[in-house]
């Protein structure tokens, strides 16, 4: 059964978090006169917003949570993902202040591929087969089994979850956002084309996952073909709901900068 007190604590995760947050700290502290215009204040809210991004990283993937979808429950380990695809993404890009993000020159070789890879269409496919490919039953069960794949899964779900954002939450002037209609047109866009992965899930007549169909039933009278079907609908509905409040953001910029526009 699960274990409610087990908390992963790997150097891997662990470490790898305390060195972003050092190395943020370093970039908004000390070194903030170097990369910033003069005079530029702490972005404490940004900080905020980047630091619950981290810890929110930890309990999706450091606390019980994790045991719960990866042994137990289909339907733990979609709120796992929702976490790492959504909040943490937005928050990492709220996080991040736009000087810090325009402060490296970089070379046309460079800059051209990170252009292609932040467009809009481009970031959305890359996202959509990523969700897409990871579910495919058996390369979804190998990551349940194998550790290093699953960390690999998780951390191609927060990547592409970080390009299909950029468009809407981009704080660069090099590479910016969407004008907010065109954010809300996009999140419609990415919402539909995300259907197909919620049709499989929800309308297959079996279990597709092996892992989850022979798990102990930790709650009673609930099969896995629920789970699997709950599921799909927390992808799905959770999806739905971050991307109404986005939208709702979004159409609040656009009403407020065409009101300025007004004579």
């Amino acid at each position: 059964m699960i274990n409610w007190q087990h908390w992963h604590n790997e150097p891997h995760l662990v470490g790898g978090l305390v060195v972003l947050a050092w190395l943020y700290a370093i970039a908004t502290g000390p070194l903030r006169a170097r990369l910033a215009p003069r005079g530029t204040p702490f972005p404490r809210g940004a900080a905020v917003a980047f630091y619950g991004a981290l810890t929110l990283f930890y309990l999706a993937v450091g606390s019980p949570l994790d045991q719960l979808g990866e042994r137990f429950l289909f339907s733990a380990h979609m709120v796992q993902h929702l976490i790492l695809t959504h909040l943490v993404a937005i928050l990492f890009l709220k996080g991040l202040p736009g000087w810090l993000v325009d402060a490296p020159r970089l070379h046309p070789w460079l800059a051209g591929p990170l252009r292609l890879l932040v467009h809009p269409v481009i970031a959305a496919l890359i996202y959509t087969l990523t969700l897409g490919i990871w579910h495919v039953p058996a390369l979804y069960d190998l990551a349940l089994q194998d550790r290093w794949v699953h960390i690999g899964e998780h951390l191609s779900f927060f990547a592409s979850a970080l390009l299909m954002w950029w468009p809407v939450f981009s704080p660069s002037k090099r590479f910016a956002p969407l004008a907010p209609a065109a954010q809300m047109l996009y999140l419609i866009a990415v919402t539909i084309v995300g259907t197909p992965l919620f049709a499989f899930l929800a309308f297959s007549s079996e279990v597709l996952y092996p892992t989850y169909e022979y798990a102990p039933r930790i709650i009673p009278g609930f099969s896995a073909a629920q789970d699997q079907l709950l599921g799909a609908a927390i992808m799905k509905l959770g999806t739905m709901a971050v991307t109404f409040l986005v939208l709702i953001r979004c159409f609040y910029v656009w009403y407020s900068t065409s009101e300025k526009k007004q004579p």
